[in-house]
């Protein structure tokens, strides 16, 4: 009588738990050929298993094999195309040093005792624009909101004072602008950062810029100015 060992080799045991995970349950292209195997080796033979069969079963395993090279290959190309990428990315970090630049940011380094520009694009007439200043624990600091700006590039100068007039300590502050148009609908301005990249650090792998004391990604700059 012909013995299943399909069945009888993926059957879980008493020791498997009704919670094993899917990646145990899987099936590779090695256990598809022991499976095969045992199923060769425990057929009976006086009723072995038709050509026909047999032949389908290879081809399944064949289509497996290619399957599995397939995704082996894909994997080997992401992770060249993965260093590539970073060394394209590194080489061209280094090369902005002492260049002007423009970046896309939402946040500013504020020096000990010292103010800063905001910067702010107006893709349209804003008749009151609000940028909202809060620290690192999220606690806004100051508010400043302007007249009425033409829409262009902007300059919001923070004296670096919160509402008291007191002077604020020096770190990292997150800036967000909002403007209203002449007909009192709410827009978003472009918020960025413009100054000169005086350094390179890398955080995870990603190159950052240092600009104006504060660290920029790379895929962040919009803008390298000549000179």
């Amino acid at each position: 009588m012909e013995t299943s060992a399909l069945q009888y080799l993926t059957q879980p045991s008493g020791d498997y738990t009704s919670d094993a995970t899917a990646a145990d349950k899987s099936l590779g292209k090695d256990d598809f050929l022991k499976l095969l195997i045992a199923k060769l080796s425990n057929q009976d033979p006086m009723n072995p298993m038709d050509d026909s069969e047999f032949v389908a079963q290879l081809a399944q395993f064949s289509s497996l094999e290619q399957l599995s090279n397939m995704n082996d290959n894909l994997e080997q190309d992401i992770q060249w195309n993965y260093l590539l990428s970073q060394t394209i990315s590194n080489t061209m970090s280094t090369s902005l040093i002492g260049r002007e630049v423009r970046a896309d940011s939402s946040t500013l380094y504020l020096e000990t005792a010292g103010d800063s520009d905001i910067a702010l694009h107006l893709g349209q007439t804003a008749s009151e624009v609000t940028v909202t200043i809060q620290d690192e624990n999220g606690n806004t600091v100051r508010t400043i909101k302007t007249d009425a700006l033409d829409a262009g590039d902007h300059v919001v100068h923070w004296d670096g004072a919160d509402e008291s007039g007191a002077q604020v300590p020096a770190g990292t502050y997150t800036i967000s602008v909002s403007a209203v148009d002449a007909e009192g609908e709410e827009f978003s301005p472009e918020q960025y950062v413009e100054g000169k990249v005086t350094g390179v650090a890398y955080r995870d792998g990603m190159a950052m810029l240092v600009i104006n004391g504060q660290e920029i990604p790379l895929s962040s700059v919009r803008e390298v100015k000549e000179g």
